[in-house]
């Protein structure tokens, strides 16, 4: 899910290389304005809606990781005989 996000920022050129701090070291870091500009798309991203696979119910973004782990959950009390994990095309 992180690494979809992400990906899509650059893709889009939301974020690119003005947004990381290049140290002497060799390390690169996400600057100030980088992290500001993440956090924002992140805040919209999440309140995006999308239909659970397995669920077949529409659900927030923000939220797939809480209903992944009810989910969860549900196959370890023994409510559930497998854990349906989250796949997303």
């Amino acid at each position: 899910m992180a690494d979809r996000f992400v990906l899509t920022l650059i893709n889009k050129r939301i974020v690119n290389k003005s947004h990381f701090d290049f140290m002497d070291t060799g390390a690169v870091m996400l600057s100030k304005s980088g992290r500001s500009v993440l956090l924002q798309h992140w805040q919209q991203h999440k309140y995006e809606t999308i239909t659970h696979p397995y669920l077949k119910e529409k659900v927030l973004w923000g939220l797939v990781p809480h209903v992944q782990a009810q989910l969860l959950s549900r196959h370890l009390r023994g409510d559930m005989d497998a854990y349906p994990p989250f796949l997303w095309k």
